[in-house]
């Protein structure tokens, strides 16, 4: 299993660059201020991790395309410390894959 580190670090190198958040319901392109329905964004892959010595600490990473082109990440919990509204907000995501594991 790879870390949550390792896995952003590829996903910079593979040119998700973009930090994106989660507020009233829409994704927020952190530096550019552009805000995304759940319509216009798309998981290409995403990736789950568990604490090996806290079974809390749990993470997921999402790597998203918008509609527009943009490509970036968004780190959440997930699990009871998961952000509600991250959480709501990919449940309206209709478009998210998860690619099988392929060697690095």
């Amino acid at each position: 299993m790879r870390s949550l580190a390792y896995c952003m670090e590829k996903a910079i190198h593979n040119g998700f660059t973009a930090n994106f958040n989660v507020m009233d319901g829409l994704l927020y392109h952190a530096d550019s201020g552009k805000s995304y329905q759940p319509d216009q964004v798309h998981v290409v892959d995403f990736y789950r991790f568990e604490g090996v010595s806290d079974p809390d600490d749990n993470d997921i990473l999402y790597l998203i395309r918008t509609n527009d082109g943009r490509r970036g990440t968004l780190a959440d919990a997930y699990g009871i410390y998961a952000s509600q509204d991250v959480g709501e907000f990919f449940i309206e995501v209709e478009d998210i894959q998860k690619k099988k594991a392929v060697a690095d």
